[in-house]
């Protein structure tokens, strides 16, 4: 019995580390249902009570969630950015955003100082898109574009550890953008700021881009009044 117990718990492991890869990898997006359990047995080959019991230790460490009457559904691509985001539900809208303010203004000076053409050509495709959004009145696809680009410019500071952790925030970070974009009315003012923050990244002009993101910060804050 103790040989069946271990090889239980082995193949339980098994499993929560191939749904952990799928996470990660971006297979299994973060907010979206997981397939069917009939899927999965038979994707992994294990029975109904291997998979069950390995979800539920996924529920437990925070990366899925399961909600009464809908199922369960992607909540973080890691342990780590579901610690972040239960520590995040805590906090007030203000102090998400000063976290927020920390984070991003760190990541465009870097971008300014350590952008090359390969960055430069993503920025202007999600500013882009974050253009056409604002034009077309899409709040929804403003806000999807707006956190692809702030991803980017993240991404364009090529630290690491910086990239890693807004990563790992990012999903509870960016909930409040719907809330803040909904208390500003001005769209435009903060289009026409990460356009200035974009172009002041490709031109390397530093302290223009601390400058842009303290603006966009304030006038979140000032939503928030």
């Amino acid at each position: 019995m103790t040989i069946s117990k271990t090889n239980r718990l082995s193949l339980v492991e098994q499993v929560v580390s191939q749904i952990e890869s799928l996470i990660e990898s971006g297979e299994w997006k973060i907010g979206n249902q997981i397939p069917p359990e009939m899927d999965l047995i038979q994707q992994f080959d294990v029975s109904r009570n291997t998979l069950r019991e390995a979800v539920r230790s996924l529920v437990y460490a925070g990366l899925l969630v399961t909600k009464q009457g809908k199922g369960t559904f992607v909540r973080s691509s890691s342990a780590l950015g579901a610690a972040f985001e239960r520590r995040i539900q805590q906090s007030s809208l203000l102090e998400t955003l000063e976290v927020r303010h920390a984070l991003e203004r760190e990541g465009a000076q870097l971008a300014a100082l350590r952008r090359n053409q390969e960055d430069i050509e993503r920025l202007r495709f999600h500013i882009s898109a974050c253009r056409n959004a604002a034009e077309a009145k899409d709040i929804k696809a403003y806000e999807e574009a707006d956190i692809q680009l702030h991803n980017s410019i993240m991404g364009s500071s090529h630290n690491d550890l910086l990239i890693d952790l807004y990563e790992h925030m990012e999903h509870s970070l960016h909930e409040s953008i719907h809330q803040l974009v909904e208390m500003s009315s001005d769209v435009n003012f903060h289009l026409n700021n990460h356009c200035n923050l974009v172009d002041a990244i490709i031109e390397q002009d530093v302290n223009r881009a601390i400058e842009t993101v303290n603006e966009y910060i304030a006038q979140f804050k000032k939503s928030l009044e």
